[in-house]
């Protein structure tokens, strides 16, 4: 079964995401950036969902980390933010994300295709 680390600090998103992909998924849970660098590096996912706006650390910082480190720098990161709303897909695809997801989740299928499409990609790395 695939790993997938959620890195979010709201606990109804948190809740939400886990229970879209819970059925099909094995979920490791982080709500901030530091104990998800820590996880990750410990029990590597195949994919990282990752919020921008974490406490101590933003997901903007927590994915240098993880494009900087050798082991890690591959798996696919999907943005998982309000902020794409705003800022823009682009920007975020620009800084070295695989992708985007814009939360509130509001359509379970446009989110579960994101999922799959960053798994198909990594897949072709392996």
């Amino acid at each position: 079964m695939k790993k997938i680390a959620i890195v979010e600090d709201n606990p109804d998103n948190m809740l939400l995401a886990h229970t879209i992909l819970e059925d099909d998924f094995e979920i490791a849970e982080y709500a901030d950036g530091r104990e998800a660098l820590a996880g990750i590096r410990k029990n590597k996912p195949d994919l990282i969902l990752l919020d921008i706006s974490l406490p101590g650390m933003d997901g903007v910082e927590v994915l240098r980390h993880i494009r900087a480190d050798e082991t890690l720098s591959r798996l696919p990161v999907i943005a998982f933010s309000t902020h794409i709303m705003t800022e823009g897909r682009e920007k975020f695809l620009n800084l070295g994300f695989n992708d985007c997801i814009t939360k509130p989740i509001i359509d379970k299928n446009i989110f579960s295709d994101a999922v799959k499409r960053c798994l198909m990609v990594e897949d072709e790395y392996s």
